[in-house]
């Protein structure tokens, strides 16, 4: 059996409903405490790596974003533990690799790394800019890898212009599974949902890098990332009794990601949500279920919950009904729910704010942004708090009493915009 860090999957609900109720929720904290790790990254854990960096034409505009880019991905080529498969792509509106040539991934050493630098530092700026390709080619180079821990990083700073967009979606779906993606645009002239819709399809982040010369040290901080995982395609698997239905799988903390849509049936009432890679970390899940109501007293298993590696259980959990006629049971809030609930309609706030504004209907921005900053204010989020006042004026930070500023910075703006999704996390209650 392979070795892996230990897991551990705790529940925060009320599991008390009144009379008729069916809707239950949970929060699920999954853990993993590294205690294997130190043994097993640094001498088994196989792991791919795969740079995309954009060389359209707008990379040389101004000129030292290339010159970053180039930086930045030699910062990341260093980070690469010894023996990590690696390769180099060349983005335009073609996919080319940069090292190795040709062929598949090759192993990182002290040459092969001086080697891959040598050849990312000739990269010339020139083309257009078709994200599925770059994808495609990184799908295919992972092909071989199937049992390492696979990441990519993708950088851009435009639009997705030289292919249809049913062309990048045919492509993530090819990739789903396959690797997990983060992605960085630098600059301002990229669409924040186009590189969310990557991010999300294959479980990684996105984040803007306004001044090209913060991209080494975020490649840097990636790379390290990826290094630290211990293990890849973990799945949360949810278990439900008959003639229950799940309502929604959401991934809350440390950011928002819809798993729903990502079910795969592994059995008649269970079904696996896929988490990607871990390291040393925590992760919080919303899962709402809506079970058959029973009668008053009545107690039942509305879920079971395990973080799976193939067959092999890593940690489970246990969600419960009980149906009750004490009022003060059944409408008591749990916290760790009511916490996260609000942290999505904070992100949804500040999306349909910043689109409405974006359109020119300000009375909706108005309601949307200011809804954004009571929420954030009283969850206690201060970095998403700190990007809404650079957007608004905020006269009320409890009421959400806001005023749209008159000039904002599109770096301000897409700031906000692709963190957005990026929640606080909740003291658990016991």
């Amino acid at each position: 059996m392979t070795a892996h860090p230990n897991f551990r999957v705790d529940i925060y609900q009320n599991e008390y409903l009144h009379e008729g109720a069916q809707e239950v929720n949970a929060i699920v904290t999954v853990s993993s405490d590294g205690s294997a790790v130190s043994s097993t990254v640094d001498a088994s854990a196989a792991a791919a790596e795969v740079i995309i960096v954009d060389c359209s034409g707008s990379m040389d505009y101004p000129r030292g974003k290339m010159i970053a880019a180039k930086q930045a991905t030699s910062v990341a080529i260093d980070e690469l533990r010894d023996g990590v498969a690696f390769a180099v792509i060349a983005g335009t509106d073609q996919a080319r690799l940069v090292y190795p040539q040709q062929g598949g991934l090759v192993r990182a050493d002290a040459r092969t790394k001086a080697t891959a630098k040598a050849a990312v530092n000739n990269l010339k700026a020139g083309g257009g800019t078709a994200i599925g390709r770059w994808l495609a080619l990184a799908n295919s180079l992972f092909a071989g890898h199937r049992d390492a821990i696979r990441h990519a990083i993708l950088l851009t700073d435009g639009r997705n212009e030289h292919e249809r967009p049913a062309d990048l979606a045919a492509t993530l779906a090819a990739c789903e599974g396959a690797f997990v993606c983060d992605c960085r645009g630098v600059g301002t002239d990229w669409e924040v949902d186009e590189l969310r819709k990557v991010a999300t399809a294959l479980l990684g982040t996105v984040d803007i890098v306004a001044d090209p010369a913060g991209l080494a040290e975020d490649f840097r901080r990636m790379t390290a990332a990826a290094m630290s995982k211990a293990v890849a395609d973990v799945a949360l698997r949810l278990w439900t009794p008959q003639g229950a239905s799940i309502k929604f799988v959401k991934q809350v903390a440390p950011e928002m990601a819809d798993l729903t849509a990502r079910r795969v049936a592994t059995g008649g009432q269970v079904g696996d949500y896929p988490t990607g890679s871990w390291g040393t970390e925590s992760r919080d899940y919303h899962v709402c279920v809506e079970v058959k109501p029973a009668g008053v007293g009545d107690v039942m298993l509305a879920g079971r919950v395990s973080l799976v590696l193939g067959d092999e259980v890593l940690g489970q959990g246990l969600v419960k009904a009980t149906w009750t006629d004490d009022m003060v049971l059944s409408t008591r809030i749990n916290p760790e729910v009511a916490h996260y609930t609000g942290q999505a309609e904070l992100a949804d706030a500040i999306q349909e704010g910043l689109a409405a504004r974006k359109t020119g209907d300000l009375d909706t921005a108005t309601a949307k942004l200011g809804r954004a900053v009571a929420l954030a204010t009283k969850s206690g989020n201060t970095d998403t708090a700190a990007l809404l006042a650079k957007v608004v004026d905020v006269d009320d930070p409890v009421t959400g009493t806001v005023r749209l500023k008159a000039k904002v910075a599109d770096v301000d703006a897409m700031t906000l915009d692709t963190r957005s999704t990026k929640t606080s996390r909740v003291r658990k209650s016991s």
